[in-house]
């Protein structure tokens, strides 16, 4: 008999890791109020989605509740910095993200932390596939199209994001340098504007998060030719993956996860794992992800990891090559 992903993740929440009974066996913990860092300003994905993680776990876990705490500073490698260095207790958490995990080694001479040695994955909760959308202008309707124009158009077209060394930046140049184009990268103060110059016309095309340019595209405003992501998406299930439409393999998508300082005693992962892998297999909690673009995705500590230490190899390769620096 076969088994879907939803029916094993419902296993899970019945039976739990091995480890939970360890956590039961330890009163302690929680034995004050855990913090969840969000390493950036309130209102941004990292936020919304630590906040509705939060808010669910306080149901799970009784204790003394948990806290957002909001602390911008340097492209998050400020907090991100300050929690691999807070005792690992299991008290302080971190919504990390692709750009502290993965970018920041790659695009900052200095970055106060190791992704890798200094926190402990805990679990995956999101990913939100990047787009690529184009100015309907354009003579072209498919991605193959889009790719010949480009290539007959060398050094011509302008590619936007929301600013230097951002996700939409690098996820682009990794696009134009796997289709083999030629394009000029125009950074702009947030996606907003940097959408908003793409219908206007002064940009030609963009690879960024679908919240941005869908409902731009359902009114004909945009035209979008695929998401970057492994497989078609359920809140766009009609676009075809970039792989389908002439890049094989081709995936560039943002995810967000909760991490913590390393040595976080292995029963506390655990039973954080478990709880939210709980939480994302529940249909209205991933319905409310896919409302903003993003996939649940459930994983376990050790493959958060190595999807960590995979992404920083990529990215590096991607950053390196197009001499990517960050904005200062």
């Amino acid at each position: 008999m076969m088994l879907d992903r939803r029916s094993v993740l419902a296993g899970i929440g019945l039976t739990g890791f091995a480890g939970l009974t360890s956590v039961r066996a330890q009163p302690e913990w929680p034995s004050q109020l855990i913090r969840i860092v969000v390493p950036f300003t309130p209102g941004g994905s990292t936020d919304v989605l630590a906040r509705l993680i939060a808010s669910k776990l306080e149901r799970s876990i009784p204790g003394k509740g948990f806290v957002i705490e909001n602390r911008p500073g340097a492209g998050g490698m400020t907090a991100s910095g300050q929690v691999a260095k807070s005792d690992p207790d299991g008290h302080t958490l971190m919504m990390g993200h692709i750009g502290t995990l993965a970018f920041a080694p790659s695009l900052y001479p200095n970055v106060p932390y190791d992704p890798v040695k200094d926190f402990q994955p805990v679990a995956l909760v999101a990913m939100l596939p990047n787009i690529l959308a184009i100015n309907p202008k354009l003579p072209a309707k498919t991605l193959s199209e889009f790719i010949a124009y480009a290539k007959a158009n060398p050094g011509k077209l302008n590619y936007s994001s929301g600013g230097q060394g951002s996700a939409a930046h690098i996820a682009t140049a990794y696009f134009c340098h796997r289709a083999g184009i030629e394009a000029t990268h125009v950074p702009y103060r947030g996606t907003a504007p940097s959408v908003n110059d793409l219908v206007a016309g002064n940009i030609q095309f963009t690879l960024t998060g679908g919240p941005a340019v869908l409902p731009l595209a359902e009114g004909g405003q945009l035209r979008v030719l695929g998401v970057a992501a492994r497989e078609r998406v359920g809140f766009a299930p009609d676009l075809p993956t970039l792989s389908e439409g002439g890049l094989p393999d081709f995936e560039a998508v943002q995810w967000y996860g909760i991490v913590a300082p390393a040595r976080t005693p292995r029963p506390v992962v655990e039973r954080l794992n478990r709880e939210i892998n709980t939480l994302l297999s529940q249909l209205d909690f991933a319905a409310a992800l896919a409302k903003d673009g993003a996939i649940a995705r459930p994983e376990t500590p050790e493959g958060f990891g190595k999807l960590i230490a995979s992404e920083l190899v990529l990215w590096r390769e991607v950053i390196t090559r197009s001499g990517i620096k960050a904005a200062e």
